[in-house]
């Protein structure tokens, strides 16, 4: 678990190390197939904006995912 500081360091000028930057978030449209890392293979039924998905599993399972969508992934 991170502690809140790690996200509120400033970044010097000075710094031998390159500065953090936070990937982007990844964007899905409708239909589109997924693989979760917990769940396994699915579709896309819902988007609702940036915010989260709908993964239809098979089965009658539905999944939503909050973003960002780390345990998500294009196939």
């Amino acid at each position: 678990m991170e502690s809140s500081r790690a996200t509120t360091r400033r970044h010097l000028s000075t710094s031998p190390f390159q500065r953090r930057v936070p990937a982007p978030i990844e964007t899905f449209e409708v239909g589109d197939r997924v693989s979760h890392d917990k769940e396994g293979i699915g579709r896309i039924t819902i988007v609702e904006g940036t915010d989260a998905v709908v993964v239809d599993l098979g089965k009658g399972r539905l999944l939503r995912v909050p973003a960002p969508f780390h345990k998500l992934h294009s196939l």
